[in-house]
């Protein structure tokens, strides 16, 4: 990068970078005309805000005076599908002149969704200011999410229950990726679902996760679900082990609902440097390992009781990745789902089609697990009568500590 380049975009960026910056003072409502009007200034039209619907199947037009609102893209095979699931900019030539831009707008390590505008040409300033702008909507867009319900509403397709809206309440981010390990997970029924979730948080090297699924349906489900959710959190935050984590779940549950309620989950520690896992199973199919685009073994570990049982303090499997590993883990609606026939689908199709998807180039974790996803749901005959969950980790390894040094 010569140093005239480098000038020419620090001083064509600060026309827009100045308005996007006292944005924070504007409400909701008016973050839609602003980036429009802002990347108007820069030779932009057409300017739309793409954000993922709940079923992530979909990117859906933010509505809103002077943004462009055309037909939502599906998050797979297209340029602003491309754009979001890899994090980079795609570039369309249109025939009658000029280039359909699809940028990521980057939120740490995930994206919320895609800013699509047209521009007579493209060169590098142009990708280089689109790229620092990205971030500053993203940032917008995330701030101002807060404060309203309008970004809800423009990524629902159909109507929500009231169970689904406290699951999603709950949820961290659905991806999360960094050098040394990547996470994603997916619900379904998106609109529907009410025990199913999952958590996870990275504490220095050490990646806590947990998977979860209360009994039952609608609301008593979505209450236990938060109850789990809440001691899980509140364990890990006093830094207490995998086990104990076991046990303040247990308690929680068993003292809240009795003894004739009860959560299944998975609990796991993962260390990234090292990649070194460590499994509690309380009630779910054991995780599969998948190397090289197929699975190669079930992550077995002693099965206890599931919490609020008030089982014993349970015993950890212990297993040590490969770089490049993936860990699938799944809520047994998955493989009790009933297809065509009235058979149970089964761990075994469940395998089949993670093997078949396998045989592709990968496209990223978070878009390989959009696909399974999809697939599983083409299979069991396009639905799904109870919750399910998929939930995926990648180990990288190596070592992230270059990335604080500035060049």
């Amino acid at each position: 990068m010569n140093e005239e380049s480098v000038d020419r975009a620090e001083g064509f960026g600060e026309r827009p970078l100045g308005p996007l910056h006292r944005a924070r003072l504007m409400p909701p409502l008016l973050i839609g005309p602003l980036i429009a009007e802002e990347m108007a200034g820069i030779g932009g039209r057409d300017v739309s805000i793409l954000l993922q619907d709940y079923a992530q199947e979909l990117l859906v037009p933010l509505p809103g005076r002077k943004l462009h609102v055309g037909r939502p893209q599906p998050v797979i095979d297209s340029p602003a599908g491309r754009a979001f699931l890899r994090g980079e900019a795609v570039e369309v030539p249109q025939a009658h002149g000029g280039v359909r831009m699809y940028v990521p707008l980057p939120d740490g390590n995930d994206t919320v969704g895609v800013m699509a505008l047209t521009l007579d040409d493209v060169v590098d300033d142009d990708r280089r200011l689109l790229r620092r702008l990205a971030g500053l909507v993203a940032d917008l867009l995330v701030t101002k999410n807060a404060h309203t319900d309008q970004f809800f509403l423009a990524r629902r397709r159909e109507p929500m229950s009231v169970s689904a809206e406290i699951q999603w309440s709950l949820l961290p981010p659905l991806t999360m990726t960094v050098p040394q390990v990547a996470v994603a997970g997916i619900l379904e029924p998106a609109y529907r679902v009410a025990g199913d979730s999952f958590d996870y948080a990275l504490n220095d090297n050490i990646l806590h996760m947990a998977v979860i699924d209360a009994m039952g349906h609608g609301l008593d489900a979505a209450a236990m679900a938060t109850i789990a959710i809440g001691a899980y959190r509140h364990a890990r935050r006093v830094s207490v082990s995998l086990a104990e984590k076991y046990t303040y779940m247990d308690d929680a549950i068993s003292r809240q609902f009795g003894p004739d309620h009860f959560v299944t989950a998975q609990l796991m520690h993962l260390n990234i440097a090292t990649g070194e896992l460590e499994l509690v199973n309380a009630g779910h199919p054991a995780p599969l390992l998948i190397r090289d685009g197929k699975v190669v073994r079930q992550l077995e570990s002693a099965t206890t009781l599931p919490v609020g049982f008030g089982g014993e303090e349970p015993r950890i499997g212990e297993h040590t990745l490969r770089q490049g590993d993936r860990v699938l883990c799944y809520t047994d609606d998955i493989i009790e789902e009933h297809v065509a026939g009235g058979e149970l689908f089964g761990e075994e199709r469940l395998i089949r089609c993670v093997d078949r998807l396998g045989e592709r180039p990968s496209e990223g974790m978070r878009a390989d697990l959009r696909r399974l996803s999809h697939t599983l749901k083409s299979e069991r005959g396009g639905h799904t009568s109870d919750d399910a969950t998929l939930f995926m980790i990648e180990w990288r390894g190596g070592a992230a500590d270059h990335l604080a040094v500035l060049d």
